[in-house]
């Protein structure tokens, strides 16, 4: 598989907020050959990377490593024989694309919070740049899961015939006000570690501890309860387990669980790899996207996209939930546009995009390949009809699960 990892200036960019930064630095990859047909755009979600293939190449913990290789690659269900792979990493992260850990060339030292706020909207202004450098005009393709759902969203608000098929997962239009209300206790955590200093630390110690918790409490909204009580139970962590934090002075008495001992691993595995400011920036873009923002409502915004969609979500996920995605492909039948919504059976939770292949593969592949009549794309509003026409019994909706 041919494979390109590098990073380009695309020059001056002025954000959505009307601020500028003289020289956009963009880090991507691209896998395969184009043909002037065949691009396929992967939007990566909160914190990951371009790198979404072909692991190894990167140690362990440099960045989010090869995130989607069970999905991009020779053979698989986006198969790099067939279509050219393009993944950018959005201004904002700390994986080689502009953000505020980068160097401001005024002053010699990184932006901190003088880095421009950044909205999904500029993410995909800046993906069309680097697209017009690479000389691919059109995408046959764009997906992405959780907030690179939104990302694709945009795309169909935004470049609506630059695009030819649409396939957000495990996202929505807008994120509910219980993940909204998480998030900003994320946030919270953050910038109130000593350690923050108003977001210029990086002279000195940073906000680990912050970040920490931050991401602890991210990591549980991608778990369901089922996926929890499967994988930790009620157990106690091993004796080889050691608190990552201090403990109360009842903690001594109680046990280490191994539920708390596997957040306080990753965590401490997370502040390694990752930025603190880069994940206020991230998170607020992802809270505040909207996609009807600027228009009548979400019809309205992806009533330009006259192309085919693929709609997938699952049954576990509280992060963004079947509900939303059912609206979202509602938003889309009321434009006319060719659409199915897929929901997988899955009580995972939100990470289930990412740690479950073969659910996810067969319908993507089936869906680039020969679109919405693909045989492992289902949808619910043919599910429903079909229970009509039989006279079924009232079906238990999966949006009840």
């Amino acid at each position: 598989m041919s494979v390109e990892s590098a990073t380009l200036s695309v020059g001056e960019f002025e954000f959505q907020c009307g601020e500028t930064i003289e020289d956009l630095e963009l880090a991507y990859e691209t896998y395969g050959e184009f043909e002037g047909d065949n691009a396929v755009l992967v939007c990566h979600a909160l914190t990951g990377s371009a790198h979404v293939a072909a692991r190894g190449r990167f140690e362990e913990g440099d960045q989010a490593y090869a995130w989607w290789d069970d999905i991009v690659g020779p053979g698989k269900a986006i198969d790099t024989k067939e279509y050219f792979v393009v993944c950018v990493n959005v201004p904002g992260s700390c994986y080689g694309s502009s953000g505020p850990a980068s160097t401001n060339p005024e002053t010699g030292e990184p932006y901190g919070p003088d880095f421009p706020p950044v909205t999904v909207a500029d993410w995909t202004e800046a993906q069309r740049r680097l697209l017009d450098e690479l000389g691919v005009p059109h995408l046959y393709a764009v997906v992405g899961g959780s907030v690179g759902g939104m990302n694709v969203l945009e795309w169909g608000k935004r470049h609506p015939d630059h695009v030819e098929k649409l396939i957000p997962i495990a996202a929505a239009a807008r994120l509910d006000p219980q993940c909204l209300a998480l998030d900003g206790i994320a946030r919270r955590a953050i910038t109130t570690d000593e350690n923050w200093q108003g977001g210029r630390y990086y002279d000195g110690d940073h906000p680990d501890e912050g970040l920490a918790l931050a991401r602890q409490i991210g990591h549980v909204m991608y778990f369901s309860k089922a996926s929890m009580e499967r994988r930790f139970g009620r157990r106690a962590a091993t004796r080889e387990a050691e608190r990552a934090f201090p403990t109360d002075a009842a903690g001594r008495f109680f046990p280490y669980r191994d539920v708390e001992s596997y957040l306080d691993y990753n965590a401490s595995k997370f502040v390694e790899r990752f930025d603190a400011n880069s994940y206020l920036y991230l998170t607020r873009a992802m809270d505040n996207y909207d996609l009807s923002s600027g228009f009548e409502d979400d019809a309205d915004a992806l009533a330009a996209f006259d192309g085919e969609a693929l709609v997938m979500s699952f049954t576990g996920d509280w992060h963004f939930t079947t509900q939303q995605s059912e609206a979202l492909a509602d938003a889309l039948r009321e434009t006319g546009t060719d659409v199915a919504h897929h929901v997988v059976d899955s009580d995972y939770g939100h990470d289930a995009f990412l740690v479950e292949p073969d659910s996810v593969g067969p319908p993507l592949s089936d869906f680039l390949e020969v679109g919405l009549d693909g045989s492992a794309v289902s949808d619910t509003a043919a599910d429903d009809e079909s229970a009509s026409t039989d006279f079924a019994p009232v079906h238990n909706s999966l949006f009840s699960r």
